[in-house]
């Protein structure tokens, strides 16, 4: 593409793009368009709700198609067609709408709003946003890492971009990059917001990826096909013109590992998400109903490597068993299906596991299951926050196991006296989270005393016992 084609994109009302005709034709010219335009309105016009219901509609009243049942009080809760709308009073990220003949064009990173013919005119007001659809923000560290997409319209047929693909559903634009690969960062940075901003669209949207690579389609491929009947595109690497009716341009994020069912107009709620995983890995049914429970309850142990190791691990698993759990091991791996993973986690009666990323995958477990965190010295805060309460909204049991200090390979270390290990909260005080990431996430073992995990894993199998009960 030249510079001066190119220019026609970025400034369609130029002097080059604006031509003079004899005013009877020019009359006659407006008129067929204006017709056209009506006769694909039922096309191009979208519903929306929620947060914006991209469905074809019937032949309604303006003010109906416009209609929004979610976010009414936002800053795009009045969208037009033909226009773009960018909410950015969220702290954790952007989210962009537009409404009208959407084309991309990914050599220069824009989404352009094709305006109708008859709206070129020197009125007419163009626009033009920037986003880097990621929902972190706020996130000094990786910022600069992120893209920035270019949302522009442009008017007249000289601008146009020639379709080579046409969709007749809404694009949903978004970043896969960023700390994608931690299994915690895959969910509650990308998959758990992707849910939230396109489960009002019932999979009726095309998912358009940023940063799109190939392990992550294949690793996520069953949640990906819950959220859209369509082919994933490659938004960097497909080069083509994509066509649609209409696009979302970010993802809306409301917590960690959360959905909150009062922002929503449909009281979407975390139990949505779990329903969807649900559909995406649970196993068919044999004929003769579902397979049979064990005998005895099962306790899943999750397994880590490098750091926060459960040092005595064996002598772990050895008390679940001596109290009557089946108990296994689960050692997550890059290369471990994660419908494995889920048949593992739905059917256990109780997990337990040192705080960090493979917690994650408490999501698989079903309602009124018992989840253990436990919780290494200094990092108190973020576990809660990270694992405690989203555990309690998703309806599990939860108990935090918080190691002692002679539980710690700090105290080994540094000794019993020492404030990083007597008193984490204060010397934490003003040093930031590297800190926190070097010394209590980086640096710490943990070695159970076997006589109180005894006490603790007794309390679970009792609650085991009387959960099965009532099944």
């Amino acid at each position: 593409m030249t510079n001066n084609h190119r220019n026609q994109y970025l400034h369609p009302n130029s002097a080059s793009a604006r031509r003079t005709e004899p005013r009877p034709l020019q009359c006659l010219f407006l008129v067929s368009l204006i017709c056209c335009n009506l006769l694909l309105a039922s096309r191009f016009f979208f519903g929306f709700s929620s947060y914006i219901n991209f469905h074809a509609a019937p032949e309604v009243e303006t003010d109906t198609v416009l209609n929004l049942n979610s976010y009414t009080h936002g800053p795009c809760s009045s969208l037009h067609s033909n226009a773009i709308c960018c909410d950015r009073t969220d702290y954790h990220s952007d989210i962009c709408f537009v409404r009208g003949d959407v084309r991309t064009h990914s050599s220069s990173s824009s989404i352009f709003l094709h305006l109708p013919g008859a709206c070129n005119n020197d009125s007419v007001a163009l626009q033009e946003e920037s986003i880097s659809p990621y929902t972190r923000k706020w996130d000094a560290a990786i910022k600069s890492r992120i893209p920035e997409l270019h949302l522009r319209t442009t008017s007249g047929a000289d601008a146009s971009l020639p379709c080579q693909v046409r969709h007749d559903v809404p694009a949903l634009v978004f970043f896969a990059g960023g700390y994608t690969g931690n299994v915690f960062h895959d969910f509650n940075d990308g998959i758990v917001p992707l849910h939230i901003t396109s489960h009002h669209l019932r999979r009726r949207v095309a998912l358009v990826v940023l940063q799109y690579r190939d392990w992550w389609s294949s690793k996520y491929k069953e949640i990906l096909a819950q959220l859209s009947d369509y082919p994933l595109i490659d938004f960097s690497n497909d080069t083509r013109t994509h066509c649609f009716p209409g696009a979302i341009v970010g993802l809306r994020y409301q917590g960690m590992l959360s959905i909150d069912a009062s922002r929503s107009s449909e009281n979407s709620s975390i139990r949505d998400l779990l329903h969807m995983l649900q559909d995406a890995y649970k196993p068919k049914t044999e004929v003769g109903g579902n397979p049979p429970t064990p005998n005895s309850p099962k306790l899943v142990v999750v397994s880590r490597s490098g750091t926060r190791t459960m040092e005595n691990e064996a002598q772990v698993v050895k008390v679940g068993e001596q109290i009557g759990f089946q108990v296994e091991v689960l050692r997550p791996a890059e290369t471990m299906p994660l419908r494995r993973m889920y048949n593992m986690l739905s059917s256990c009666d109780v997990m337990m596991g040192v705080h960090g990323a493979a917690l994650t995958h408490f999501l698989f477990m079903r309602p009124g299951a018992l989840f253990i965190q436990i919780v290494p010295l200094g990092v108190e805060k973020v576990a809660r926050i990270c694992y405690g309460e989203p555990a309690v909204a998703m309806g599990l049991r939860y108990v935090e196991y918080k190691v002692l200090p002679t539980e710690s390979s700090l105290y080994y270390k540094y000794g019993g006296g020492d404030p990083v290990v007597k008193d984490p909260e204060s010397f934490l005080k003003g040093r930031g989270w590297e800190v926190t990431k070097n010394v209590y996430l980086g640096g710490q073992n943990v070695s159970l005393n076997v006589d109180r995990l005894h006490e603790v894993l007794l309390r679970a199998f009792k609650y085991a016992v009387s959960e099965r009960g009532k099944r």
